[in-house]
């Protein structure tokens, strides 16, 4: 029988973890949308207090004890040996990290935002790089107490996407590399499409009211979060219950609050879907970050940029802005939404060229990660890049190096996973068409609640049970393949652009 004392027990330890963590999560939500400027040093403290608090908590002889004990438990079901699995996996690693480095990386990450922050407002790398110079030092120091067998990088790369390695991931982007610039020479060959009409005038208040009403649309529950506004887009979750979302508005840009709401309730819709009952396991967190991602993407992308979803909610756009868009047709609009064009800014590029900006970053940290590159040269090798794949110059640093909020959190190796969400993102919707015989008219007609519910029963509700690719396997019947989503764009751009990619 099982002794559900000791299963208990375990429990207790990860939610009182996780209360911490979840408490952490909301002061740094704070952090970047409501705190005063004179606050950043003692949030700095306490968040670090309470990280080192549920670090010791995570790597503490009472849950490595009782972790040996179930792993021998024959008595227990599928869902709590997996929990347990999780769970042993995540001691190895959390124990390989001191709680004082684990307070030191987290104080500084609290420092080096506070410093993104200021050298973006004076549009000056010079400003961030002494802290982002510790911060690799730091994640170089990471990468060597969690060991690795072929590349420093790979040990960054686990945290965010389990099982990902630089030499998967040099495939996946050698297919970026090989693939991707015929297609877009063809598209920029062609006569371009007029995106003008995102450039109109449109009141923030009523942006707003329209990004509320589209994640309604998409099943986001307001009961259980909410949606402000922060420096950098985002999603956050306490817990299945509270699932905040960010979003910019520009009053002269539509398209950047709209797709930035639609992809962070992506994210959010899977945090929603997460089983409450295993609050704080590893079945009540996401599989991966490159999952997490194909959730924004899906809803970004393959809903959020088709016809069919604005087959619904452009007659409401036009009514809501009879000014700006009386005169823009459906078609018009669509064409517009789906602009592939070389930009600066990873968060609102085309579905094309957004694998670029991904594979500069990739190469960048790989590149630190191992010390081939120095913080130093960073500014002149992003340039650089920008140049090499997409014929571009950023012209300051706050639309060039200073652009993601990643490196100031300490985030290496998350970057590769928003390629790889993308690849699984049209995975999953070539299954969901599969699936769901009339999903693109329901999609026309506002309806997206069967869509949700099959996410929700294929990936949301798994939590960390199957690795990446497994999960994939489950919902999809192959791993990662991405052919999916080569066929995807080629489809959608031959029509957007009047384009035969087959020439």
């Amino acid at each position: 029988m099982t002794d559900n004392h000791n299963y208990e027990e375990y429990k207790t330890i990860l939610q009182k973890a996780a209360d911490l963590n979840n408490a952490t999560a909301v002061l740094s939500w704070d952090q970047e949308v409501y705190m005063p400027p004179k606050g950043a040093y003692f949030r700095g403290r306490q968040i670090a207090t309470l990280a080192g608090q549920a670090h010791e908590l995570l790597t503490s002889n009472q849950l490595s004890n009782l972790l040996d004990e179930l792993q021998k438990d024959e008595g227990l079901n599928d869902l709590q040996k997996a929990n347990i699995q999780r769970s042993h996996e995540d001691l190895q690693k959390n124990k390989q990290l001191p709680p004082s480095f684990v307070e030191e990386l987290s104080t500084l990450t609290s420092e080096c935002y506070n410093a993104w922050i200021a050298a973006r407002k004076k549009n000056d790398f010079n400003m961030f790089a002494p802290f982002l110079k510790k911060m690799v030092a730091l994640n170089r120091k990471k990468a060597s107490l969690f060991g690795y067998k072929e590349h420093p990088y790979d040990a960054l790369l686990d945290e965010y996407e389990p099982g990902a390695t630089v030499a998967m991931l040099d495939r996946v982007f050698d297919g970026v590399k090989s693939e991707l610039p015929p297609i877009l020479k063809k598209i920029t060959a062609a006569t371009q499409v007029d995106d003008s009409c995102f450039g109109a005038y449109f009141p923030k208040d009523s942006q707003w009211n329209f990004s509320i009403e589209v994640l309604q649309a998409m099943g986001y529950d307001f009961e259980a979060g909410r949606q402000d506004y922060s420096e950098h887009p985002f999603t956050t979750s306490f817990s299945p219950a509270d699932v905040r979302v960010t979003t910019r508005v520009s009053e002269h840009d539509f398209a950047s609050l709209l797709w930035s709401t639609i992809h962070e309730g992506g994210h959010a819709l899977y945090e929603q879907g997460l089983p409450e009952s295993e609050y704080g396991l590893p079945l009540g967190a996401a599989a991966s970050l490159g999952i997490h991602e194909s959730q924004s993407r899906l809803w970004e992308n393959c809903i959020g940029r088709g016809l069919h979803f604005w087959k619904h909610f452009y007659p409401i756009l036009q009514a809501r802005f009879p000014e700006q868009l009386s005169n823009v047709t459906l078609e018009h609009f669509y064409r517009a939404a789906n602009k592939v064009q070389p930009s600066l800014i990873r968060t609102e590029a085309d579905e094309v060229t957004y694998h670029f900006h991904v594979l500069i970053r990739y190469e960048i940290e790989k590149a630190l990660i191992e010390s081939t590159l120095e913080v130093e040269d960073v500014r002149a090798r992003w340039n650089e890049l920008y140049q090499k794949y997409l014929g571009i110059t950023p012209p300051d640093d706050k639309t060039g190096i200073l652009q993601d909020i990643h490196w100031s959190h300490g985030s290496f190796g998350y970057f590769p996973t928003y390629t790889l969400g993308s690849f699984y993102a049209a995975q999953f919707f070539s299954k969901a068409q599969d699936s769901i015989p009339d999903l693109l008219q329901q999609i026309e007609r506002g309806e997206t609640t069967e869509l949700l519910n099959w996410l929700r029963d294929g990936v949301h509700k798994h939590g960390r049970r199957y690795y990446s690719e497994e999960l994939c396997e489950r919902v999809t019947g192959s791993k990662l393949d991405t052919s999916h989503f080569l066929t995807y764009i080629t489809e959608k751009y031959s029509k957007v652009y009047g384009v035969d990619f087959t020439e």
